[in-house]
């Protein structure tokens, strides 16, 4: 193989290395950034869903005490306008939500969500997303 052809195959190989971490900085590492533990310690990021292009809804779960949690942040604060977090236990139908007009984040709220399934989600203004069922433990 020529020196040329080898260059060429380096440099293809470091722009897909670049796309790809574009990529993951783009979807998981701006998720967890936005999340900034706000659930509080012990505390995992399970699933984090885009709210059309405006913010983000945060799902945690802490193994040693069974609860969800669950984070609505916008992507960047300003003044205030409605949003909602909010878990719900699907066989009881049992929840928590927290709703209002924020600056910058709704929640935390909180669910046991041992040996059973559950359904989150959040909202920014006009825009809004839902998750589940599913997030069984």
């Amino acid at each position: 193989m020529s020196a040329v052809r080898r260059r060429r195959i380096a440099s293809a190989a470091g722009a897909l290395a670049l796309t790809a971490a574009a990529t993951l900085a783009a979807t998981g590492t701006a998720h967890a950034a936005g999340y900034n533990g706000k659930c509080g310690t012990g505390y995992v990021l399970v699933e984090s869903a885009n709210i059309g292009s405006v913010g983000t809804v945060h799902l945690t779960w802490n193994a040693s005490t069974g609860k969800n949690c669950v984070v609505t942040v916008r992507n960047s604060a300003g003044p205030a306008v409605w949003m909602e977090a909010w878990v719900t236990r699907l066989a009881t139908g049992g929840g928590d939500v927290d709703n209002g007009s924020y600056t910058s984040y709704a929640g935390p709220v909180y669910i046991d969500g041992r040996n059973t399934c559950i359904a989150f989600g959040g909202t920014i203004g006009t825009e809004s997303v839902t998750r589940g069922p599913g997030h069984c433990s």
